[in-house]
């Protein structure tokens, strides 16, 4: 793959053929607009069900896909009047019809209630149409119960499962997943993530073989076969575009999501966010006061050509670039007139938009070298190496308490602080409670939630002693002396403190190419 953006929870599907894309024999990659295509016309569909002018309020998390899929053109050809942010605070529309885009939350329907019942107060009349996505589940419909406005408005669903990023990257856009199913323990998006799988062996031909790992994926894999058995098709003779799957829950691996980025795309998303395939450039970027949005995909030749390079070879690549695009301007001079029209027939406006770009790439790269000069970068990653090789942890605990103090970043110190967690298979109860207290010092007392969701997640966790071994303990102990078992016992406890991660970077080599230095230049 391209890539994944290391601290994106939301569930994405890859595909196969991506892999080989390099080879000569490789399949080609599947047309995955037909899913935007999908998306536009159902929701084209379901608004034209509302006929007349609206005005339609979107949930802020919606904002960026809708965008990708139906922009305000295309929504103002069929009948929306204007559009809002979804806000917890009254609204002044004077439109006869109010549509309200949403994700299912409890929240969004209550305030939706309180937006009928206020209309009902001042003795306005209008047709309200909630459309949920990707599905309305059923607590939507015992809140519209409790509050009295069940058939009061009409509800639809938006099935919005994937939204593609780029020519082999698709993403389901669930920012609420990981915290809804890794810390609340919420299910409900299991058969959301059943149905995108659906969706893809139902458009790309069926899918032979998936594989698994984790929990979460087994479920998803169960639910997407009982929708298979249910709704059988005859796609037998069908040959599939993806032939293969691979679920993989994100608890499987953290260690990955917490090390730094240190290719230029990895960077870009650490400063400036990349959200939804897209990022937006500040003043400091542009050179002026306006912010521009890039979409940041293969389409882009620059970003396309650098997205995956080491940042100490960004800089000496865009500088070539800006060269060879100089000399490729500087092939106008001694052009007779036919030889100029064809250049700016053909190769100016491909220029300029190259030009516009390579600029932009250049300030972003000035302003990712400032933030990590001044973070000390280079000692971060020194820190970072060293928890992941298992050496000189007190040296590190060190760093990351001077860290916390300085206050250089607080989700830097507590991705720091997961990261050492991790490696060492939770802390050891002094340094825990060291680290707690100097955080909560340094950040505010509001964060003691913080701790207890990480807690509760297994991303920083405190060691019990003997904790796991209590069985094999009285096992022992009834085979051997007391001594004996005591020595037994303190065996197996330290045995049990060791890294899982560490067995398995070691066997499998994880670590060596992190080793490379990081240097600014």
């Amino acid at each position: 793959m391209h890539h994944v953006n290391r601290r994106n929870t939301l569930p994405r599907l890859h595909s196969g053929a991506a892999m080989a894309s390099d080879r000569i024999d490789a399949p080609e990659l599947p047309d995955f607009t037909i899913l935007k295509r999908l998306a536009r016309d159902q929701l084209i569909y379901i608004l034209e069900q509302l006929p007349g002018k609206k005005d339609l309020f979107i949930e802020p998390d919606l904002m960026s896909p809708l965008d990708r899929i139906a922009n305000v053109s295309i929504l103002k050809q069929h009948d929306v009047d204007k559009l809002y942010k979804l806000e917890n605070k009254p609204i002044y529309s004077t439109c006869d019809q109010l549509c309200f885009l949403i994700r299912p939350r409890i929240k969004h329907v209550k305030y939706i209630a309180s937006i009928v019942h206020s209309d009902k107060s001042a003795g306005k009349s209008r047709k309200y149409k909630i459309i949920f996505s990707p599905q309305k589940f059923y607590t939507c419909d015992m809140v519209l119960e409790q509050e009295g406005i069940f058939g009061e408005v009409t509800c639809d669903e938006w099935s919005f499962y994937l939204l593609p990023l780029d020519d082999d990257i698709i993403s389901m856009e669930l920012p609420e997943f990981y915290r809804d199913y890794f810390l609340e323990g919420d299910q409900r998006w299991i058969g959301t993530v059943a149905r995108a799988l659906h969706l893809l062996n139902s458009i790309f031909g069926p899918i032979s073989n998936a594989y698994g790992i984790g929990r979460c994926s087994k479920m998803a894999y169960e639910v997407w076969r009982k929708l298979l058995d249910d709704n059988e098709g005859d796609q037998k003779n069908r040959k599939p575009e993806l032939a293969l799957v691979f679920m993989i829950d994100r608890d499987v691996d953290y260690v990955t999501p917490l090390c730094s980025q240190v290719v230029y795309e990895g960077l870009v998303d650490d400063i400036f966010r990349i959200k939804c395939g897209s990022v937006e450039f500040g003043p400091e970027v542009t050179s002026s006061d306006k912010s521009i949005k890039v979409l940041l995909n293969s389409q882009d030749k620059v970003f396309g050509e650098i997205r995956n390079e080491h940042f100490s070879n960004v800089f000496s690549f865009l500088s070539q670039k800006a060269r060879n695009l100089q000399t490729q301007y500087d092939k106008r001079r001694g052009m007779d007139i036919k030889q100029m029209k064809t250049f700016v027939a053909q190769e100016l406006k491909g220029l300029k938009q190259e030009h516009r770009l390579l600029t932009l790439h250049i300030g972003a790269c000035e302003s990712i070298m400032k933030k990590k000069t001044k973070q000390d970068f280079q000692e971060l990653m020194k820190t970072e190496h060293s928890l992941l090789e298992g050496f000189e942890i007190r040296e590190s605990i060190s760093f990351i308490e001077e860290h916390i103090n300085r206050q250089v970043s607080p989700i830097e110190s507590l991705r720091l602080l997961c990261l050492l967690s991790i490696t060492e298979n939770g802390l050891i109860t002094k340094d825990y409670r060291s680290l707690k207290t100097q955080y909560l010092q340094s950040y505010g007392p509001e964060h003691l939630l913080t701790f207890s969701n990480l807690k509760q997640t297994g991303l920083l966790t405190e060691q019990v002693p003997g904790e796991a071994l209590t069985a094999v303990e009285s096992r022992v102990s009834k085979l051997v002396t007391d001594k004996a078992a005591g020595k037994i016992t303190d065996a197996f406890s330290s045995l049990a403190k060791k890294s899982h991660f560490r067995g398995i970077s070691k066997r499998l080599g994880l670590v060596t190419e992190f080793a490379r230095v990081f240097v600014l230049t």
